[in-house]
């Protein structure tokens, strides 16, 4: 028979603006579930911390970089950045109302509540993929993670973020000499390959080992000019 402790348990469940989205329990951990896709837990935070970390190190000392981080999550990436005070302002666009309430006054408050408290940090609540295409503002970082991958999105819309034009609109938010850093759940010489074709430079990939399966990925690539 199952133990009990080993079912998962939903805390909540809301019909968003892109579709059904479900924080649940699973022991001592908190998931957060888009129209059935698994996206993250509170398991382990190494590979959003990596995302951070990696963009910071790759601008190379600049005073106080100006950081968007696309998905909040359950806010490892938010609190990594907060927990840094080398960082300066820290921007982090959200689609989903459900998700930002969790942290405000929910379940995921215990990990984000001293990142939102921060003066440097916003959240911003709309779609990335707009955000980006619409914005005047610039950033010296941009570490987005809002799918499982360039090859395996949440939703067909956020598919032309990773092509050459949606690659393009991320390069205009971009400071010279700025940084674009993607999470994947794997790794994608394609996407390698498209962020060469948009002009951006240095393009590398740094491997998350897992407990099972291939690694978990960052790609980083400096922005054009």
């Amino acid at each position: 028979m199952t133990a009990s402790y080993d079912i998962p348990v939903v805390i909540d469940r809301r019909e968003g603006p892109y579709g059904e989205v479900v924080l649940r329990r699973h022991g001592a951990l908190l998931q957060i579930i888009a129209n059935g896709c698994f996206l993250m837990d509170t398991s382990d935070g190494r590979s959003e911390r990596l995302l951070v970390d990696a963009a910071y190190d790759a601008l190379d000392g600049r005073p106080a970089p100006s950081v968007l981080i696309g998905g909040l999550g359950v806010g490892f990436s938010l609190a990594h950045a907060a927990a840094d005070p080398r960082w300066g302002r820290i921007t982090v666009v959200e689609r989903e109302p459900a998700i930002i309430d969790w942290h405000r006054d929910g379940p995921l408050s215990a990990l984000s509540a001293g990142a939102l408290a921060d003066p440097r940090s916003e959240i911003v609540r709309t779609d990335l993929v707009a955000y980006v295409n619409e914005i005047s503002d610039t950033y010296d970082a941009l570490c987005l993670d809002i799918d499982n991958g360039p090859g395996w999105t949440v939703t067909d819309g956020n598919e032309g973020l990773y092509s050459k034009a949606g690659l393009a609109s991320c390069a205009r938010a971009l400071r010279p000499g700025g940084v674009l850093a993607v999470w994947s759940a794997q790794p994608s010489p394609e996407f390698e390959e498209t962020l060469r074709n948009a002009g951006f430079q240095r393009v590398r990939t740094e491997q998350i080992p897992v407990a099972r399966g291939v690694p978990d990925v960052v790609h980083l690539a400096i922005g054009p000019g």
